[in-house]
């Protein structure tokens, strides 16, 4: 019986790395993985999932899961926190109807601590979900993300959604989310491209 995983994690955590592998193990075995992700994220180019460490793979656009999924194995989804709650059905309705697992890869919560929209009913309606670890600039788990406003400052004001990478957005322990503190200059990421 098919599944519908969601597998959260704050920024860093190796979500699209993740995601790719599982595409990769599918295909090693000779079955099809659909990837597919937001049209909204079109960081690392339309058409494709990159991770923070370099691996990339060509991807779908989210509609292409109201297609004809014959052949598919299995559904993969990166950035799944920019699905609507509509979208966020029509994955239930491909486990439950179609038989097809489905696994999605996202943010649970934004810089001011919110939910996203997909991720609110991903965790309302998958059957599994797990977390992708990550750690704060202290050693402690990350479980928060926090962006750099113009001034170069975390800020907790502004869009819910704003594309970005090492040159926006930080992930932190809830202690120095709450304190507003990223950490000694030497700890802020890298911002070498790559998306998160």
């Amino acid at each position: 019986m098919a599944k519908l995983y969601f597998r959260y994690g704050a920024m860093g955590s190796s979500k699209s790395a993740n995601a790719l592998m599982v595409k990769y193990n599918y295909e090693e075995r000779g079955q099809q993985a659909l990837l597919v992700k937001p049209a909204l994220d079109d960081r690392g180019g339309a058409g494709r999932v990159v991770s923070r460490c370099g691996l990339s793979a060509p991807c779908a656009p989210f509609s292409a899961v109201y297609g004809d999924l014959a052949g598919v194995s299995c559904v993969i989804v990166d950035e799944a926190q920019f699905l609507t709650r509509a979208e966020v059905e029509r994955l239930v309705k491909i486990v439950d109807d179609l038989d097809i697992p489905v696994i999605a890869y996202g943010l649970r919560t934004d810089f001011r601590n919110e939910l996203f929209e997909g991720s609110q009913y991903l965790l309302a309606w998958a059957d599994s979900i797990e977390e992708i670890k990550t750690v704060c600039w202290c050693g402690k788990k990350a479980v928060c993300n926090a962006r750099f406003g113009p001034d170069g400052r975390l800020t907790k004001v502004g869009e819910q959604i704003l594309l970005g990478a090492n040159d926006r957005y930080i992930s932190l322990c809830r202690k120095h989310w709450a304190q507003g503190d990223p950490g000694p200059a030497h700890a802020r990421p890298r911002t070498t491209g790559g998306t998160l």
